[in-house]
């Protein structure tokens, strides 16, 4: 019979919002994540003391999954936030659980194991273009406008 070792859970916000409680394996999340429960008053993480194990993660993790996200065009869908819960996940070689799919995605292209909580997860690896909403040009790296027109852009799936 195989040796199956279990791994580490790195939790995002999105499956500590929707868990009562948490899960059996031993699990860990970053400080972000403990903030973004409390911006919006979730009393949880003050229930759960330490239970609920908070590390930071490594700046040579962090430039990994950011450059990873760069290559997925998820790069621009990521908060500060969710790129520290995929670089933890690497420092401690675990499972981020997540219902965010630019996580998950990034995860996939990166080998990191995942696991959504509430809903399905995602299916297949994406890749993501950006379009300004004005002159329609494409651009394969996010920007806060387009540099021809000023206009906003909008992330869409590569086809």
């Amino acid at each position: 019979m195989p040796d199956i070792a279990i791994r580490m859970l790195v939790l995002d916000s999105s499956a500590l919002f929707s868990m009562e409680e948490l899960p059996e394996e031993e699990s860990v999340c970053p400080p972000g994540v403990v903030k973004e429960l409390r911006r919006f008053n979730d009393r949880r993480p003050d229930l759960w003391g330490a239970l609920l194990r908070v590390s930071e993660c490594t700046a040579a993790s962090e430039a990994k999954v950011k450059e990873a996200a760069t290559r997925t065009g998820d790069i621009g869908r990521l908060s500060p936030v969710d790129i520290t819960v995929v670089a933890l996940a690497l420092d401690v070689n675990g499972t981020v659980l997540s219902d965010d799919y630019s996580i998950q995605n990034v995860c996939r292209a990166m080998g990191v194991p995942y696991r959504p909580v509430g809903m399905n997860g995602i299916t297949k690896k994406e890749r993501w273009n950006y379009r300004c909403t004005g002159c329609g040009k494409w651009f394969k790296e996010q920007m806060r406008e387009c540099p021809i027109c000023g206009s906003p852009m909008r992330s869409h799936r590569k086809k």
